[in-house]
């Protein structure tokens, strides 16, 4: 499929398999060509320091809209204790597969999109990939935006008019530098940039918990039945869920010799804490926050936190860096996966100029209707990730040796994604576009990644087994007669 050495010349990484020191002490430029993405990382170059992991899953988190999560939660009239425990659940159910995916990074050395092909096959492999690619083009679009009114009311808080259109641009330049430079760039920024986000964050959340006012403009949510804790739970599952797109494109520079166990617990705790962390704030200003929107969300920091709004808006501005660094990057190993021979960092600029042009003609209008169409194609993430993580971790002892084998063209599991991802939506999600007829039933419940997650892990179960039964050699009926 690929010359394996090709990608990662020596002009581009500096080899560290002779050095002592800290691993990936330096950031390198990742190559841009094809193979850079379609050809396992080199043992040699697989020298990133594990704590990167953490970092890498712990902060793009960091954001509003995980802060809108909670307050959604509320909004959906859970408090207390219950809605503690339905966050704390729907995390742990969305951050485990994502800490599964990331556990195959280190034995693939391939980013997530192109490891699905061992599961869908070399042609298989290019529909979720393009999907995954044009959902990264919208969420970097629906990030920006509220980054974008922090940078606004920032200036102007100094006195300056920063036009929308601007403070887009000017984000955006940021993301696609970060992401055009490729992996390494993006784990330094990932770690540092974490840092200033998890302090700033903290410090803010501490003030909007103390100095919020005892009464709000939100009124006060009727009591949670069975539906609403049901669409509680989707809500913070699916959106640490979406990860699992991401996930091994930031473990594969991880040595091989790292156990999967570490790697496991690394991601699963950057990406569940950080979570938690931001929708609890969410959940203890919920009630006071006139709806469940990042715009009311920054707001309402602004008015709480006085003269110290700024260090709100800073980190809100700044949070987006973050988040479509690692989205960009990744969106640009999507489209080389789908098929795309475009170079890896004129990839990342593509994606970085697409979700700037949606976002200033959605200015003020089409925002929410990106985010409803964005909510809507989230469902194919559910049965895609049941499907590689069953073929990666459930396959019989005797397939167990072709687990890193290509298999030509169109799979099964390929044609078993496409009829899952067709039945959740058409049966079982539930969003402000459609509401499918089992959600109407559960008054607008949504179980739809639930249900597309069992029914595809179940579905590659039984193909495996078949797989198995016809690979086992003729004389074992010959031996039992």
């Amino acid at each position: 499929m690929c010359h394996c050495h090709a990608g990662f010349p020596s002009i581009l990484f500096r080899d560290d398999s002779h050095d002592t020191s800290e691993p990936n002490s330096v950031a390198r430029i990742e190559g841009s060509g094809p193979e850079t993405v379609e050809c396992p990382v080199p043992p040699a170059l697989q020298t990133m320091a594990p704590d990167r992991i953490f970092w890498s899953h712990f902060s793009p988190n960091l954001a509003p809209a995980a802060w809108v999560i909670g307050v959604l939660v509320v909004s959906l009239g859970l408090s207390g204790w219950r809605a503690f425990v339905v966050v704390l659940a729907g995390n742990v159910l969305g951050a485990l597969p994502v800490a599964a995916c990331a556990a195959m990074g280190p034995d693939t050395g391939l980013p997530q999109m192109e490891a699905s092909r061992f599961s869908f096959g070399s042609t298989g492999k290019r529909l979720p990939a393009l999907i995954n690619w044009v959902n990264c083009i919208g969420w970097d679009a629906v990030n920006n935006v509220p980054s974008a009114v922090a940078l606004i009311l920032l200036a102007r808080i100094g006195g300056i008019e920063v036009p929308f259109w601007l403070a887009m641009a000017a984000l955006a330049l940021a993301q696609l530098l970060a992401s055009a430079a490729g992996h390494d760039t993006v784990q330094t920024i990932e770690k540092y940039l974490g840092w200033i986000l998890l302090a700033a964050f903290a410090f803010s959340g501490w003030m909007a918990v103390t100095h919020r006012p005892q009464g709000g403009p939100a009124a006060m949510p009727q009591p949670a039945d069975a539906a609403h804790i049901l669409l509680a739970l989707g809500a913070t599952s699916s959106f640490t869920l979406a990860w699992t797109a991401y996930a091994s494109d930031y473990t594969r520079y991880v040595s091989r010799h790292t156990g999967r166990g570490k790697v496991f617990a690394l991601t699963f705790g950057g990406i569940f804490s950080s979570a938690m962390l931001m929708e609890s704030f969410g959940l203890l200003t919920g009630a006071m926050i006139a709806s469940p929107s990042p715009e009311s969300v920054i707001l309402s920091l602004q008015t709480w936190m006085g003269p110290l709004a700024p260090v709100a808006l800073a980190a809100i501005a700044l949070s987006s860096i973050a988040i479509n660094a690692a989205n960009d990057n990744t969106a640009a190993y999507a489209l080389i996966s789908a098929g795309s021979r475009i170079p890896r960092p004129l990839s990342a600029v593509l994606t970085a100029g697409l979700a700037y042009m949606l976002a200033v003609m959605g200015e003020g209008r089409f925002t929410t209707l990106y985010e409803n169409a964005l909510l809507m194609a989230l469902y194919w993430i559910a049965p895609w990730c049941g499907i590689v993580l069953t073929d990666w971790y459930a396959r019989p002892p005797c397939l167990q040796q072709g687990r890193m084998t290509t298999p030509p063209g169109w799979s099964p599991s390929a044609t078993l994604f496409v009829a899952v991802t067709g039945i959740t939506i058409l049966m079982f999600s539930s969003t402000p576009l459609y509401t499918s007829p089992v959600a109407h039933m559960l008054q607008g419940a949504d179980i739809g990644y639930l249900v597309g997650f069992a029914l595809a892990a179940g579905g590659q179960y039984l193909i495996l087994r078949q797989q198995a039964h016809r690979s086992r050699p003729t004389s074992t009926k010959a031996d039992q007669t």
